[in-house]
């Protein structure tokens, strides 16, 4: 959550060995993952690393989004910069929407702590890759929703609080 409340999303796609990109790329093809990341994350604060802003190449539309960085001088036009997610999750707190965190894989992992949902689309291949999704303690997330689709899945896991 942020501090001022807001649930924390992570949203990934996650290949069964844990890869989730080669080289600065996806080492796979799927359009419907696409669209659901879109229809995910549109009108919400998205939140992504500037190696995978950069990825990306522009702003993506209709999203306020939050880029990490260490560079106090790094700009970029229409996004807005937050040098940790604590910053970043402060900064969403004042903005419209949910928080959609949207990787790379150091945010996904400073995240985490902060998280409330997963929204992963675990991918049905192995692919080599050089970055992979942080591990996570199963036991401390419940499974609420998969939806099969054609090469994936796409998984709700939902934060287990303990009561009491």
């Amino acid at each position: 959550m942020t501090p001022g409340g807001k649930t924390v999303t992570m949203v990934a796609a996650v290949a069964e060995n844990g890869v989730i990109g080669l080289a600065g790329n996806i080492p796979w093809h799927l359009p419907e993952d696409f669209a659901h990341f879109k229809a995910t994350t549109v009108g919400h604060v998205l939140v992504l690393g500037r190696t995978t802003h950069e990825g990306i190449g522009k702003p993506l539309p209709d999203r306020t989004t939050i880029v990490l960085t260490r560079d106090p001088e790094w700009r970029d036009e229409g996004v807005l910069v937050a040098p940790t997610v604590l910053d970043a999750l402060t900064l969403a707190d004042t903005l419209e929407g949910q928080v959609m965190i949207g990787g790379g894989a150091a945010v996904y992992d400073a995240a985490m702590p902060y998280a409330d949902v997963q929204l992963i689309s675990e991918v049905h291949a192995a692919p080599d890759g050089d970055t992979y999704y942080p591990e996570f303690n199963r036991a401390k997330w419940r499974e609420t929703a998969r939806e099969p689709r054609e090469g994936f899945d796409i998984v709700t896991w939902e934060r287990v609080f303990a009561c009491g």
